[in-house]
């Protein structure tokens, strides 16, 4: 006690802080996974809290460029007040926080995305306090357990989506809210421990005698800043452009559907590259991409579809956001899209089935698109009642109709004849036996081919693609009946005609496959 006493007063308060540190050493591990999970899944990418409150078009939220540089600013704006201990670590600061990530788990458009940016500034201006009084802890125990709390949380992300296919997935089927509470528990045990152990007491300095801020770092955390938006107005261009049809003399609308399985090849590499190459190269107006989110931690946390759609001049609807536990469906289109819907489609039993419904002008006419994903084989139920929704909103809507979507049943079985009887819609060829997964229908469009290209090196499944002629506004067409008879390829012009590089051997693995070469109508 003797030697205590006679230490000088400066390394009695380090002692005394390095012994309460040590103490709360089990919060400052749960504070510190915390974090590092809340960074990971939240900040990642900057495009991922923008694509939370995405609900569709109209636009309900903010695009990825320009507004992902507000999540960088944002970050670095709470880096640049981490100094201030007394104000970062108290009850009210957290209690702000808390406030956005309600907001950003259970509010859509730029309100949601407004609690994703506060979040943002609270994890930036904590992770100073909680790594420095993680420093003062037992190292190896309480970055091991860090390290273990964050991977729990991770897997729990993982299975508010992954219910169906994990041990013990009810207990967080579709309860990302849990998670998140939970993130959010772990920040406050960590802010308490850093509060116990860095704050100085009777200090009416707000903490920033303790913790002196470094203005060089700042300097270079805003100059990065900097450099993030100067990207984001660089790329503005590109995602502000307006598309062109590629054959709007004809009327043609060419369109499409594809479930690439998270943008990975068979080799586990980032497929983005041989998709853009696919869609330039079959030249398509309006494709579905589904199994598409990839703004979780096991996908990258990333947003492929902004490039597809920088690069080939595209708008593109994202789908359900993250938070609403799909898989994901996106689309891109040519075409103005003026208004889409997200479906969670009921889902009793097995995994939650996405849709997107959304009306495009198509020169001058209103065109409904379906984008859908239905539930497994093994749950009958839940097929029976995802296709029934499916085949409402069809029947319901007074606009020509396309649907593409993955529906998982054999042709003119039970599911099938819910979808094209109910929707009633037609069939792009009844005589195609060899379907499974994958099928397009439309109604009050002429369609004059039909093809189905496969799949390459990417995902398990094939392209399927069907070109449509629109009718002109006015032109009433709802009760026509297609004619399923065949003529040969030279019975169109040019424009009419399916891409030549994918016949023969096709090109890095696509090909024409089933028929070996498009199907055309009279």
């Amino acid at each position: 006690e003797s030697k205590k006493n006679d230490l000088p007063s400066g390394d009695a308060k380090s002692a005394k802080s390095a012994e309460r540190g040590s103490t709360a050493w089990g919060q400052a591990a749960f504070g510190f996974g915390g974090l590092l999970f809340a960074l990971h899944s939240m900040c990642s990418d900057s495009a991922i809290i923008g694509r939370w409150s995405w609900d569709g078009y109209p636009s309900t939220g903010p695009q990825p460029v320009p507004w992902g540089g507000l999540v960088i600013s944002a970050l670095a704006a709470g880096f640049s007040a981490g100094h201030r201990i007394e104000l970062t670590t108290g009850m009210l600061w957290w209690g702000v926080a808390a406030v956005g990530a309600g907001l950003i788990t259970f509010v859509s458009g730029w309100t949601g995305f407004g609690g994703g940016i506060v979040l943002a500034i609270y994890l930036g201006s904590v992770t100073r306090s909680i790594l420095r009084v993680v420093s003062r802890c037992p190292p190896g125990r309480t970055l091991a357990a860090g390290i273990m709390w964050y991977n729990v949380l991770v897997l729990a992300h993982v299975w508010v989506v992954a219910y169906e296919f994990v041990p013990g997935g009810p207990i967080l089927r579709e309860r990302t809210w849990v998670v998140m509470a939970a993130t959010m528990a772990s920040l406050y045990a960590g802010v308490r421990a850093a509060r116990a152990s860095l704050a100085p007491r009777g200090s009416g300095s707000g903490g920033r005698q303790a913790v002196p801020a470094k203005h060089g770092a700042r300097s270079i955390v805003w100059a990065a800043v900097g450099l993030g938006w100067a990207a984001m107005l660089m790329r503005l261009p590109a995602a502000s452009r307006t598309p062109t049809p590629f054959h709007p003399e004809e009327r043609l609308m060419t369109s499409a559907i594809w479930t690439v399985h998270f943008d990975l090849d068979n080799d586990m590499w980032l497929a983005e590259n041989k998709i853009i190459q696919t869609v330039r190269d079959l030249q398509v107006d309006v494709m579905g991409f589904l199994e598409s989110d990839t703004e979780r931690i096991i996908m990258g946390g990333r947003d492929w579809t902004q490039r597809v759609a920088e690069e080939l001049n595209y708008y593109v609807d994202y789908g359900p956001s993250p938070r609403k536990h799909t898989w994901g469906c996106a689309m891109i289109s040519k075409f103005h899209i003026k208004r889409s819907t997200h479906h969670l489609l009921p889902s009793p039993v097995g995994e939650l089935a996405c849709a997107i419904h959304a009306t495009l002008d198509v020169f001058g006419r209103e065109v409904d698109v379906i984008v859908s994903h239905n539930g497994q084989h093994e749950n009958l139920l839940d097929r029976r009642l995802q296709t029934t929704e499916l085949a409402r909103v069809m029947r319901e809507s007074p606009n020509p109709f396309i649907f593409t979507g993955y529906v998982v049943t054999k042709p003119r079985k039970e599911i099938y004849n819910i979808l094209y009887s109910g929707g009633r819609i037609h069939d792009i060829e009844p005589r195609d036996g060899d379907r499974w997964c994958q099928y397009i229908g439309f109604r009050g469009v002429k369609r004059t081919g039909y093809a189905r290209i496969s799949r390459g090196t990417i995902t398990d499944t094939e392209i399927q693609a069907a070109k449509f002629q629109v009718p002109a506004p006015g032109e009433n067409v709802t009760d026509w009946t297609p004619s399923y008879a065949r003529v040969k390829e030279d019975h169109y012009p040019e424009a009419y005609r399916f891409p030549t590089v994918f016949r023969g051997k096709g090109v890095r693995g696509h090909y024409y496959h089933v028929f070996n070469e498009p199907l055309y109508y009279d």
